[in-house]
């Protein structure tokens, strides 16, 4: 089952082949912005690189956040367009499902997503609810926690310096071949659907002459 696992909502841009739990091919590059741009020539290049074009995709699967306003919306539409011309389902992955799918089971802790935001804020997925907090502003776990994500680190000082019960991980970012097996799960039903559309936490900055800000989600 070839899927094309596709991300741009952290500061890597990547653009994964992944055939039966296997890479096949894929290209990343670290940005601070133009996402969008490298994402659809890098997508391409994956693909000749697979010896693969969109038609012989079964599966397209891309981060649909917390992250990067632009980069999300980039992907998101690049993954839609190649999911139309193959004639394949498109399927959105949080950025905590990906880096969760890359950890050894954490036996009775709860994974926490840390992903820098603007102004000195984090976005926080804690499997319950997204948030977008300043880092002063952390929330107390409920218990033993992992944390996951570009600012893990920093997270999971600020809590142990609280006297929290937390392991810092070292899963930094999302990879392909991770993408890929949470779309494949959630394709065949082991997973609750997720549509792909972006998973704005905060009301963007940036938006296009006349466009009005999109709904935000907490």
């Amino acid at each position: 089952m070839p899927v094309l696992a596709l991300d741009s909502a952290v500061s890597r841009c990547s653009a994964t082949v992944v055939a039966d739990g296997q890479v096949v091919a894929g290209r990343q590059q670290d940005l601070d912005r133009g996402h969008a741009t490298v994402l659809a020539a890098m997508t391409q290049a994956c693909l000749r690189d697979a010896g693969i074009t969109a038609a012989g995709l079964d599966l397209v699967g891309v981060t649909v956040g917390p992250g990067s306003f632009t980069g999300i919306r980039g992907g998101i539409a690049l993954a839609q367009g190649i999911g139309l011309a193959a004639g394949c389902p498109v399927i959105g992955v949080t950025v905590r499902e990906a880096l969760a799918d890359s950890l050894p089971i954490i036996s009775g802790r709860t994974l926490w997503c840390a992903i820098p935001s603007r102004r000195g804020r984090v976005f926080l997925d804690t499997g319950d609810a997204i948030l977008s907090l300043a880092v002063t502003g952390l929330p107390d776990p409920p218990g033993p926690i992992a944390v996951a994500g570009p600012a893990a680190a920093e997270v999971a000082a600020r809590l142990a310096a609280r006297g929290a019960d937390v392991m810092l991980t070292d899963a930094a970012l999302p990879t392909g071949r991770h993408v890929a097996s949470v779309a494949e799960r959630r394709f065949r039903g082991a997973l609750p659907p997720l549509a792909a559309e972006p998973l704005y936490v905060d009301a963007p900055e940036a938006r296009l002459p006349g466009e009005r800000p999109p709904a935000t989600r907490l």
